[in-house]
């Protein structure tokens, strides 16, 4: 699995701190996402995105679209795009 984080500057002009339903649809819309957790720093004024791919192929081909969603969610909000960085997942768990 891969991961793409992507960090954005927030501050009082921001509107929301959580993207919309339909930019959460339209993320794990794109082939190969397989889902995405967004973290609102409070105190840190950056907002963060992770999403998670089933291949470094599908993360390579999404950049394009994951371009075009974060510039327009980025607008939309009043965010500013501090940095886009990929990973591969090398250990994950979640407990329910």
């Amino acid at each position: 699995m891969f991961a793409r984080l992507s960090t954005f500057g927030t501050g009082p002009e921001t509107i929301s701190d959580a993207p919309s339903q339909d930019i959460i649809n339209r993320v794990l819309a794109i082939p190969g996402c397989r889902g995405i957790y967004y973290l609102h720093g409070k105190e840190t004024g950056k907002d963060l995105s992770i999403t998670l791919w089933d291949s470094e192929e599908s993360m390579v081909a999404s950049r394009e679209t994951a371009n075009r969603l974060r510039t327009e969610t980025s607008a939309a909000e009043r965010t500013e795009i501090l940095s886009v960085e990929e990973f591969e997942v090398t250990a994950g768990s979640l407990r329910d």
